[in-house]
């Protein structure tokens, strides 16, 4: 029997539900790029108690202050892609009888739709669980009005540029602030699936299964899958990272930059005939001949100092296959 975790956005479907439903109301892309850069900065300094991905708690004021509702998650869910080749991945992991997993920062009500379409069983599913309309009760007329001013200045910040403002800004909101409203008890009630909430799931699976991680593949691509990665490369364990960002890649076994997921193929039947050493010998001879065209760029990164040109070539095609979300973290 054979074990694998996808990450759900990037990996299975290009969509950021998150950016999605921000986008649902007039300059919410923008303050969420912020928030999501917010949320990098927090993860590099570290923050007791912050894990990557928690941006999904961080929007959830602005989501309640614009009547953003749990179906509107489902109806984005609907209308998402998946990525290509990803069906067919999972269609063929399963013929061969690996178990498949997927462990999300995504809203339970978006990845639960995604990964049923794909054919993965629910008890194999870890997400965020978010009673947003259940949140939406609690707003007051005071707190839209603080929301709203917050808005504005958020307006007038860019990501990287203005990260020093950013974090100050963003600091006194979040965490002096928003704690003294209604709103902030609902923020406290949201945990993301993300960083090392990742990783406890997937020890949950695990335990659940008497399988070590040494005996795992995950797939991650983003900031909020790293931990995941690392612990799995530090177990021996096969880490993936597929079309990922520089967050991602230093903690991975391997990567692949590919608009297809089912280029993996190959590499997966590598770890089914004699895992961590029939995978490096594999990954090297597709690393020599290299990708074609937006196709099949594969690199074993265990041990690898340098990996800027890795970088690049993911930050390629990584915009093509997720568009806009390929500049988030």
């Amino acid at each position: 029997m054979k074990f694998i975790c996808f990450d759900l956005e990037g990996p299975l479907s290009p969509q950021d539900n998150a950016y999605e439903l921000m986008k649902l109301f007039p300059n919410g892309d923008k303050i969420f790029e912020v928030i999501s850069r917010y949320d990098d900065l927090l993860t590099l300094e570290e923050r007791e108690g912050y894990e990557p991905g928690d941006t999904l708690a961080l929007i959830v004021p602005f989501l309640i202050l614009h009547n953003i509702s749990e179906d509107n998650i489902t109806t984005l869910a609907l209308k998402a892609g998946l990525t290509s080749g990803a069906d067919k991945l999972i269609s063929w992991l399963q013929s061969k009888g690996w178990k498949v997993f997927c462990i999300s920062t995504s809203y339970e009500q978006y990845a639960r739709h995604i990964t049923q379409k794909l054919g993965i069983y629910a008890h194999n599913v870890a997400c965020t669980a978010f009673p947003l309309d259940k949140f939406r009760l609690d707003l007051c007329k005071e707190d839209c009005e603080r929301l709203q001013e917050t808005e504005q200045d958020i307006l007038t910040m860019r990501p990287v540029t203005d990260d020093e403002r950013i974090k100050q800004s963003l600091d006194y909101f979040f965490w002096e602030k928003l704690p003294t409203t209604n709103l902030g008890m609902a923020l406290e009630q949201v945990k993301p699936v993300g960083g090392q909430r990742k990783v406890a799931a997937l020890n949950r699976f695990a335990d659940k299964y008497g399988e070590a991680l040494s005996n795992w593949v995950v797939i991650g691509d983003s900031i909020t899958d790293f931990r995941m990665l690392q612990v799995v490369e530090e177990e021996g364990g096969l880490a993936i990272a597929f079309n990922a960002n520089e967050y991602a890649l230093p903690y991975s076994t391997m990567s692949l930059a590919s608009t297809s997921l089912f280029d993996l193929t190959e590499v997966l039947e590598a770890w089914q005939k004699g895992q961590r050493s029939r995978v490096e010998k594999t990954v090297k001879e597709k690393e020599k001949t290299g990708g074609v065209g937006d196709r099949g760029y594969f690199h074993w990164l265990s041990g690898r100092k340098d990996i800027d040109e890795v970088i690049e070539i993911h930050k390629r095609i990584r915009r093509l296959v997720r568009e806009e979300a390929g500049k988030l973290g």
